[in-house]
């Protein structure tokens, strides 16, 4: 799982003033434009936000969906892309396809690229299937699963160079194919993905790419974030 990243391509100037100018304008009687030098700190909205929207669980997060921030997700398995794409509400994607990227596949054939780097297997180590029941993921296991892929590889070099189409030969190709994607959302958006896949009997892999994206929040807008995760993270919640 080293391999996974979650960097931020972009993200709202001052998110926190914009929440505050939205819920400021559902009461204001004039154009909370024109007071926007009297507006709070940026701090100090996000503390009025958790005050007047979050606290005690209100569920005032309309106001949250107005800033964005855009996520650039790298060398996570196919897996976690069908896991977090079906909760998609407030939430764009544009994924890497394995109909116009198959270079790298054919790489690996060719030793100039390495296994893992395109194929993921998990760690070796115990681990429990969702009916609680442990088992464990030797070395030896693993030594096979990755020559799996590796022979899974050749067969596609194979049919991309018998002249078959890349929709076609990518069929053949072990399902947790590493794959990169570009995904925005809003603030609440982001809460209701933290909500779902940070939970403890969510994906292993869906855990860690919460896990990678929850410092870059906690960055952007930290006292959303702080109240966040002492309220809501990892307590599998009903999404706001």
């Amino acid at each position: 799982m080293h391999r996974f990243r979650v960097e931020v391509i972009s993200k709202m100037h001052s998110p926190q003033q914009v929440v505050y100018a939205a819920l400021h304008q559902d009461y204001s009687e004039n154009l909370v434009f024109d007071d926007q030098s009297e507006w709070p700190s940026e701090s100090k909205c996000g503390e009025l936000i958790v005050k007047r929207l979050l606290a005690g669980d209100r569920g005032h997060f309309g106001p949250l969906e107005h800033p964005n921030i855009v996520f650039n997700c790298g060398y996570f398995p196919h897996s976690v892309m069908q896991q977090i794409r079906t909760h998609r509400v407030g939430i764009s994607f544009d994924v890497q396809s394995n109909r116009y990227t198959g270079k790298r596949i054919i790489d690996v054939t060719e030793g100039s690229r390495d296994i893992e780097e395109v194929f993921y297997l998990r760690p070796v180590g115990f681990y429990s299937d969702r009916q609680g029941k442990r088992y464990e993921y030797t070395q030896q296991q693993r030594d096979r699963d990755l020559a799996w892929c590796l022979e899974a590889a050749k067969r596609y070099a194979q049919l991309i160079a018998e002249g078959a189409a890349e929709e076609h030969a990518r069929g053949i190709i072990p399902f947790d194919v590493r794959q990169h994607w570009v995904m925005s959302l809003n603030a609440r958006s982001l809460m209701h993905l933290l909500d779902l896949r940070a939970k403890p009997d969510a994906q292993l892999e869906c855990q860690k790419l919460c896990e990678l994206i929850f410092p870059h929040f906690s960055e952007w807008m930290p006292e959303i974030a702080q109240w966040y995760e002492k309220t809501r993270l990892k307590k599998a919640r009903l999404s706001p």
